[in-house]
């Protein structure tokens, strides 16, 4: 999502037309919609809060804001003053164009051309928001930040970028600076309203904006605009409308939107947002539901319709994740050189150096069924490289092959090691029962190996001491645990997940040991038998509720 203006470099080492721009503007029942969220509302006495807009284009937000600081002025008596409204926008362009349209916006509503112009120009600047030594402390902070890919700005000003923001890592895009900035410039219940690309929400380079708001803000509001006309120009953008408060993080409001949502509708669903009168709406342009906070942490915001995500959040508060219910979620051994350690030669090597070896092909049906897949094990059990002096046929197998096995980067790292796996084997993970996850799947897909195969790393793994692995396995195949990984994990082309430890560990168990005997053999047997809807009924009941709202 590019801003309605998109912010670039603003200095003199590196000018502001050295970026790529594209402009693209907010609608103004959108803009309404987000001071209404914040509460800038011209029934309040607005003369004495400050209101900030860090990426101001040609003033699509500042026009709104000019008529309702106006008519509340107008209302309390007040008069207009400069501390009101700052705005920023580094082209000159859009600085005198948001300029010429404050002062409109002002003779329209009755004020003279001199004190039109006065505040037009103190309240718009041009200059880099990003960059600034210091912010004035805002009541409110909105806009439609700028969406320029890092590939797009100059790497000193990037370089500029990241020092000033520390939430900018990786290939963050520069909208997270913003972020980042508005909320630091906030008062105390001070709100930011932003509409403005949800990748940050999921994305690993989103994961320090999330901590900061974790630890130090509150999530008001979140809306989901995707099918949204939410743009005077048509652009592919997901965006979504986020208001976030310096405050302790209280009830959050999450809206999912359709296409059907218009200006009309407004009204309506800020109404709902602004009152406590129901915990879920059901609209014909959106769905809304209430939740008793957000969620913690710095992993990836969760996905779905709203009144899934409640039910998650209930699920989260009640009961634990699955490593703390005593599963252990682990992922198999890479080697960085599969075809050479990967075989189904009985007679390459020593036979103690042959460990069976378990393949996404082996789990494919349901039922373990082993291919005849051995890993070339270059491991003792107590995690050391063997000394090839005692195994001359892996010596002379490995020498044979040492060319490609120096070219990889762990072999390069530890260039006296260099006939290691990426990964250490773990020789005591080869004999416990284990459930394995192909890492790429439409369906969880779990499956039983009871012992004696070690996972490739194509495969994720769950052991545990205090779980029947076929009643976990019950839980696992039902639709609540599909739920959980939907909402956080990576969805590829054609609606693959990746059932990734980091995903899997997000699923939420009830205690082994509180499910009844009917509902442990019920999963148990939906398990065996690979029936997800009996999984389900019976994860229903494990889990006290009813039904799973649709993603």
């Amino acid at each position: 999502m590019t801003s309605q203006t998109p912010q670039t470099a603003g200095t003199s080492e590196i000018p502001a037309d050295s970026i790529t721009h594209g402009e693209v503007y907010t609608q103004r029942w959108v803009v309404d919609m987000i001071l209404d969220l914040v509460g800038y509302t011209p029934d309040r006495d607005l003369a004495g809060l400050n209101i900030t807009d860090p990426a101001c284009g040609s003033g699509a937000f500042l026009v709104a804001i000019t008529e309702r600081l106006s008519q509340s002025c107008r209302k309390f008596d007040r008069e207009l003053s400069p501390a009101s409204i700052k705005a920023f926008d580094i082209l000159e362009r859009n600085v005198e164009t948001s300029r010429r349209n404050i002062e409109a916006t002002l003779l329209d509503e009755g004020w003279d051309r001199k004190t039109a112009q006065d505040l037009a120009r103190q309240w718009v600047r041009q200059g880099d928001y990003l960059l600034q030594d210091q912010h004035t402390p805002a009541d409110f902070v909105v806009g439609n930040p700028p969406y320029i890919r890092i590939e797009d700005v100059p790497t000193p000003r990037m370089e500029l970028y990241r020092r000033k923001n520390r939430t900018m890592t990786g290939r963050s895009d520069i909208y997270v600076g913003f972020y980042e900035q508005g909320l630091k410039a906030l008062k105390p219940d001070g709100k930011l309203g932003f509409i403005c690309a949800d990748r940050w929400m999921r994305n690993q380079y989103g994961r320090e904006l999330r901590k900061l708001i974790s630890e130090n803000y509150a999530v008001d509001t979140l809306i989901v605009m995707h099918d949204v006309d939410a743009f005077e120009d048509k652009v592919a953008a997901y965006p979504a409308i986020t208001v976030l408060r310096n405050a302790a993080q209280q009830t959050a409001s999450v809206v999912d939107t359709s296409k059907a949502l218009q200006q009309r509708h407004s009204d309506e669903l800020v109404a709902w947002i602004k009152s406590s009168e129901s915990t879920s709406k059901e609209h014909v342009a959106f769905r809304a539901a209430r939740l008793p906070h957000w969620f913690e942490g710095t992993e990836s915001w969760p996905m779905g319709s709203p009144e899934r995500l409640a039910l998650l959040e209930e699920l989260s508060d009640r009961y634990p994740t699955l490593e703390e219910s005593g599963v252990r979620v682990g992922i198999g051994v890479a080697t960085g050189a599969d075809s050479i350690f990967v075989t189904k030669g009985k007679d390459i090597v020593e036979n103690d150096r042959l460990l069976p070896l378990s393949m996404v092909r082996d789990a494919k049906t349901g039922s373990f069924i082993w291919a005849g897949h051995y890993l070339i094990n270059p491991w003792t059990e107590n995690g050391n490289l063997v000394d090839l002096d005692d195994y001359p046929r892996l010596r002379s197998y490995l020498e044979e092959n040492r060319t490609s096995l120096e070219c990889r980067h762990v072999a390069k790292k530890y260039p006296q090691r260099w006939y290691r796996t990426i990964d250490k084997v773990d020789a005591s993970l080869t004999s416990r029962p284990k459930l394995l996850f192909p890492d790429m799947k439409l369906n969880i897909h779990p499956t039983l190996e009871g012992g004696g195969y070690y996972p490739h790393h194509n495969l994720y793994y769950m052991v545990s001491d205090r779980w029947d692995l076929e009643v976990l396995g019950g839980i696992l195949l039902s639709r609540l645990a599909q739920a959980f990984v939907e909402a956080y994990a990576v969805r590829m082309r054609g609606g693959t997940l990746r059932f990734q430890a980091q995903y899997l560990r997000r699923i939420r168990v009830p205690h082994p040991d509180l499910l009844t005997s009917d509902i442990r053999e019920a999963l148990a047997e939906a398990f065996r038998c690979r029936d997800v809807e009996g999984a389900t009924q019976a994860a229903l009941s494990a889990y006290g509720i009813s039904d799973l709202p649709d993603y």
